[in-house]
């Protein structure tokens, strides 16, 4: 497969109700958010798991679309899946002493792994597989008003095991939701970087996929309500780029729909977003997925 010539930026919007988009392990799973502005956080590695997640459900069984980032599974034995298929001897920590050789496992893991591929990887474990800078990044995304996370007590009607003299084996337990957030996460992909992995047009469909539908297959108790709701790609018609990121980003507003700002928002008939696409620069052509 070719890689992409050309550079693009992106923003993305999603929204949550009543679920909790990304819980926070240091803090007993309540949603993460930023403590000087309550504004609510997702973190850019739970986004990438999500893209993992889809593409490994409808493209997963086919060539160069394996998941190295897959659950429960020991990067060293992909490694070492690397030499076996090269016939290449690995030792310990380092690569291969010969240059097209280092170049060459590197280049089977890029080939064979659509996360690599994307994303970039560290694969300089025990079995040294070298290093690989993505061509596709993420920020983490920000809910465009403060949120107020909720903890809800919920009770377990059964117990793990008998205590002889206890009747009432119901126990309580705390769930985190927040009611409503919309979030806004910035993209960038690089060409330069996509040529060194070999990140193709095909890629970049099957991502663009992955962003517009990989909440409808990641549905849980914490997550019942989560959806995307704007992908507004900028494309640039060099592989360099014709304008800088930030400058593209300003043209996408998110405001309130109705003037009652005193209210908080429920939904995302809450908000309107434009795009405005007067005065483009140019060699930047604009497109709304979502």
């Amino acid at each position: 497969m070719t890689a992409i010539s050309n550079r693009y930026d992106f923003v993305y919007l999603f929204d949550v109700t009543n679920g909790n988009p990304n819980g926070d392990p240091d803090a007993g799973n309540l949603p993460r958010l930023d403590p000087e502005t309550n504004q609510g956080l997702v973190t850019d590695v739970s986004l990438k798991r999500k893209v993992r997640n889809f593409v490994d459900m409808v493209a997963g069984s086919t060539p160069g679309h394996e998941i190295y980032m897959r659950e429960r599974s020991y990067l060293n034995e992909q490694h070492e899946r690397a030499y076996k298929a090269l016939d290449i001897k690995s030792e310990p920590k380092k690569l291969p002493k010969k240059e097209e050789e280092a170049r060459a496992v590197t280049a089977w893991m890029c080939a064979n792994f659509f996360d690599i591929r994307t994303f970039g990887a560290v694969m300089t474990t025990e079995t040294n597989t070298g290093q690989v800078r993505g061509p596709v990044q993420l920020t983490f995304a920000t809910s465009i008003d403060p949120i107020m996370p909720l903890e809800i007590s919920i009770t377990r009607m059964a117990a793990t095991k008998e205590e002889p003299g206890k009747n009432d084996i119901r126990t309580m337990g705390r769930k985190h939701i927040v009611p409503y957030g919309l979030y806004r996460a910035h993209g960038f992909i690089s060409a330069h970087l996509a040529g060194r992995t070999g990140f193709s047009d095909d890629d970049l469909a099957l991502f663009w996929a992955a962003l517009q539908n990989m909440f409808d297959h990641d549905r849980s108790a914490a997550r019942g309500e989560m959806t995307a709701r704007e992908l507004v790609v900028f494309r640039h018609d060099s592989a360099i780029g014709n304008a800088p990121a930030h400058r593209l980003f300003k043209r996408v507003t998110v405001t309130r729909a109705t003037p009652d700002e005193t209210r908080p928002p429920r939904s995302f008939d809450d908000y309107r977003v434009e795009v405005d696409t007067d005065g483009l620069p140019e060699g930047i052509t604009v497109e709304r997925m979502i």
